[in-house]
């Protein structure tokens, strides 16, 4: 994994699949009600935002 800061508040993240694929099932697990503890609705929104961005993104990439 290789973190970036391009701007105060951007950052550049380059992972390996496994990676990404890690985070995003840890997120899916949280906003499914599937993990442990509790979160805020705000943070779920949010998680629920990034899902869909990378679902997204992922959908542009195709199987290729």
């Amino acid at each position: 994994m290789e973190i970036e800061r391009v701007w105060p508040s951007l950052l550049r993240v380059t992972l390996h699949a496994y990676e990404m694929s890690a985070l995003v099932a840890a997120a899916r697990s949280l906003v499914d009600g599937d993990g442990e503890g509790e979160l805020t609705s705000e943070a779920v929104d949010q998680l629920e935002n990034v899902l869909a961005s990378y679902d997204a993104e992922i959908e542009k990439l195709g199987t290729g």
